[in-house]
């Protein structure tokens, strides 16, 4: 192979990578407004699921757990604020736990939803069965522990799934009610 050849194969590689890039930059110019408009679209009808007797959901402010920006919102039926909603996270055993969490005036759960997480499949994304989300419904922020054992006061984890039930209750929920109070009432 002479110094020629490999000129002209290194030029054909650069081009080829450049006619590559240009094509990925182009798909992506076009993909990312829609993706954007999706992603809203989605957290509208993910907060109307929360509260579903609301009228309208106001963003109230934003807040950083683990270093990830979140949301809290206020849930009004006319000029009523009839609950919350707060977007909390918790480190689980390979991702970070995206939740929604809604709460009455009185700041007791109403409902729980898992937005995303890489957990393992067929073990960690047990957390997203209605069994585990349902056991926090009409919880104060006092009640929310986890126990190993069968309970009606608190939350029972998921039988190995520890690291990830932990992450939900302890990490996402507890710390995003903590902050919600802490904010609402105090006023902050």
């Amino acid at each position: 192979m002479t110094t020629m050849d490999i000129i002209k194969i290194t030029l054909n590689l650069v081009v080829v990578y450049l006619i590559g890039g240009l094509l990925l930059a182009g798909v992506y110019a076009k993909t990312s407004p829609i993706m954007y408009k999706n992603a809203i679209i989605e957290k509208d009808r993910a907060l109307k699921k929360m509260l579903p007797e609301a009228d309208k959901v106001e963003k109230l402010g934003d807040w950083k757990i683990h270093e990830k920006a979140a949301e809290y919102f206020a849930a009004k039926k006319g000029e009523e604020t009839i609950g919350y909603i707060i977007q909390s996270f918790g480190k689980g055993y390979s991702s970070y736990i995206n939740v929604l969490i809604a709460v009455d005036k009185d700041f007791k759960v109403l409902k729980i939803d898992i937005l995303s997480h890489a957990e393992t499949p067929g073990l960690g994304d047990e957390i997203e069965t209605p069994e585990f989300k349902g056991q926090f419904v009409g919880k104060s922020v006092d009640q929310i522990k986890l126990v190993k054992t069968e309970t009606k006061d608190n939350i029972q984890a998921v039988t190995g799934v520890t690291i990830s039930s932990r992450a939900v209750t302890d990490d996402a929920v507890k710390n995003g009610l903590a902050f919600l109070i802490k904010t609402i009432k105090g006023g902050a």
